[in-house]
């Protein structure tokens, strides 16, 4: 399974789509790509055109995103005691704990902001 956070999403259907191409094949090779909760939330409250809005309810329905639950939130407190700098970085530590929690990989452009993250793999489309 691979968690998607929200910089992927917003590559891959806001904009020029540069991560388009890669999402698609990712899912044609028969991954399961979801998103969380907390990343819907991100993306949600972006400027975001209709068609993209579309776009992700086509691709990720909002109501089977993964939720930020307890055992999520515990796993977000930890890692905000574990890693350097953590303040500033609850919203990353929460989209990582979704991913810790459901044994997912985490496809981010944003490596340095998860690369220090005990527990989590991260996903690199081939």
């Amino acid at each position: 399974m691979i968690l998607l956070d929200t910089s992927v999403l917003i590559a891959a259907l806001a904009g020029p789509r540069r991560s388009a191409r890669a999402l698609r094949r990712a899912i044609e090779q028969g991954e399961r790509v979801v998103l969380a909760t907390i990343v819907l939330y991100e993306w949600l409250r972006g400027p975001r055109r209709r068609e993209e809005l579309a776009a992700q309810e086509a691709l990720f329905p909002r109501a089977s995103a993964i939720a930020f639950g307890p055992a999520e939130a515990a796993t977000a407190a930890g890692l905000h005691g574990a890693v350097s700098g953590a303040r500033g970085r609850e919203i990353d530590l929460a989209i990582a704990a979704c991913a810790i929690c459901r044994d997912a990989r985490l496809w981010t452009l944003n490596v340095r902001d998860f690369d220090d993250v005990p527990g989590l793999e991260l996903f690199t489309p081939a």
